[in-house]
């Protein structure tokens, strides 16, 4: 933030005036950002921190808001990543090494309102196993959405240890004797620094749209069964992940703690709190540290799945789905058994009494088939599915989609709709794909970003003359196949969601 302020000095005391910078006055100062898109209709405003810096003895405390400043601050650059190690060097999903800092709570916008208008506001929360990313990544680019009449934003949040993480010495200096969830809370923080600020950005406070992918629709998921959140958010875009299937308790949590401070040696919170950063991410890597949500009594005060079954969630019209081939690219390739017969052996160790209905569900007969289909069932497809259930169980709306559009590639066939492949059509941003668009993927693009919107603007994803895309209800199971263009369809794999009924009561037991 500092380098941030005394750019703007310089700026400023050389006289220099840009044609690409535009200044903007918000509740917490004068901010100088950037222009882009046709005729640079797009202003864009980087690395705004939303909360103070969480160092120090701040870590693992909620969020305050960051303070206010005098003069001009410089949002041309994004902010630090969060303290993360990166995904490896040849791995799908690894991309080049960012700074990271436990100084990273910062967030970004993109609007093409004026102070005064009042465009829905789309709130994006990054993926990567609560353990990754930041809100940095190129095909999160807000520009081409902006141009569809929104302000959009990116912001990041603590992951991994430093935003997950629970200790018994954590829960008793806490007001309300809770740990663990410092990232939940800091998206938190940043839909009250919406609410605070958005409209000095032209956004409109009261329709603010939250949406994500992995772990940020995991996030979303928790954001909407958290009471912490109401009335922050007013509809919620879920994109291949809920946490419906049960979390670790507070009790699970603070031993897990527990025992990464006695790998590190540290006899007490101080002594945690005193370890840097690096050294205690890598010591956090080494010891295989889960990061997740925790069912704490406060953010998450009980099972996600029994809030939404009880209709207690925050009530808001839902867009969920998830892709046809989630598992190409998260290992499941590398998990189909040699044979039928080791196939079906793992099935009966894992399913027991159930093992015959999976086995019908998903066949021996075709272990590649049915190998991916069962993974992206049970960690993604009844999970969407199951929250747009009960969504629709307390007469909020919900729209259901199947993401099945292949992105282009000499991989096309082996990775298919892989896990996260959706984001640049959903962000209508085909430049960032892997390998040249062509004319189906733009389309793809344009159908979804276009959906996407008007459910932002009116809570429902139809207009622009697109396929309608009806409503979902136990009654009548409605989705749209999201497939270069969008197919209406009804009742999609029915069997394989009666099965997981069963697989995940038996879990809840």
């Amino acid at each position: 933030m500092l380098r941030q302020l005394l750019t703007a000095v310089l700026l400023i005391g050389s006289s220099l005036a840009l044609a690409d910078t535009v200044t903007l006055d918000t509740p917490q100062g004068a901010l100088i950002g950037t222009t882009t898109g046709p005729s640079d209709s797009v202003k864009v405003f980087k690395g705004i921190p939303f909360a103070a810096a969480p160092v120090g003895n701040r870590r693992w405390q909620a969020p305050v808001a960051a303070p206010n400043w005098s003069g001009e601050f410089l949002a041309d650059s994004i902010g630090p990543n969060c303290m993360q190690e990166s995904y490896g060097v040849g791995t799908f999903f690894y991309r080049p090494a960012r700074i990271t800092s436990e100084d990273c709570l910062y967030l970004n916008v993109w609007t093409t309102a004026e102070p005064g208008e009042k465009l829905p506001v789309m709130v994006w929360i990054h993926g990567g196993a609560l353990t990754w990313g930041s809100g940095a990544r190129s095909a999160y680019d807000g520009t081409n959405l902006a141009q569809k009449g929104v302000v959009l934003l990116t912001v990041n949040y603590r992951l991994g240890v430093f935003g997950y993480f629970a200790h018994p010495e954590l829960i008793a200096e806490s007001d309300q004797n809770s740990a663990g969830n410092y990232g939940i809370l800091d998206q938190i923080q940043a839909l009250k620094w919406v609410q605070q600020n958005i409209a000095a950005f032209g956004g409109d406070p009261d329709n603010v749209t939250i949406f994500g992918e992995s772990a940020g629709a995991w996030s979303v998921n928790f954001l909407t069964a958290s009471p912490l959140a109401e009335g922050l958010f007013h509809k919620a875009i879920g994109e291949s992940g809920a946490r419906l299937d049960p979390r670790r308790t507070l009790t699970q949590a603070a031993a897990a703690g527990t025992a990464l401070a006695d790998s590190v040696n540290a006899g007490s919170l101080a002594e945690l709190r005193a370890i840097p950063a690096p050294d205690l991410l890598s010591a956090v890597t080494a010891a295989r540290f889960v990061t997740d949500g925790v069912v704490d009594g406060w953010a998450i005060p009980e099972q996600p799945f029994a809030l939404f079954s009880s209709g207690r969630q925050n009530k808001v019209p839902v867009l969920i789905g998830f892709n046809a081939e989630e598992g190409t690219t998260l290992g499941a390739l590398q998990r189909i058994p040699d044979n039928d017969d080791v196939y079906i052996s793992r099935t009966r160790s894992r399913y027991g009494e159930l093992a015959n209905e999976f086995l019908s569900v998903y066949p021996a007969d075709d272990l590649r088939k049915s190998s991916l289909d069962s993974f992206r069932d049970a960690t993604f497809g009844w999970n969407m599915l199951t929250w747009a259930r009960l969504t629709a169980n307390v007469d909020e709306d919900a729209y259901l989609y199947f993401f099945s559009h292949r992105p282009p590639g000499p991989l096309k066939d082996e990775l298919g709709a892989f896990h996260a492949a959706e984001i640049v059509y959903a962000f209508n941003n085909p430049q960032e794909l892997r390998n040249t668009a062509t004319s189906s993927d733009r389309q793809m693009a344009e159908t979804m970003s276009n959906y996407w919107v008007n459910f932002a603007r009116t809570g429902s994803p139809n207009g622009n003359n697109q396929p309608v895309w009806d409503k979902y209800s136990s009654a009548e199971p409605n989705y749209v196949e999201l497939d270069g263009s969008a197919r209406p369809a009804s009742n999609l794999l029915p069997a394989n969601w009666d099965l997981f009924d069963k697989v995940m009561a038996a879990r809840r037991q």
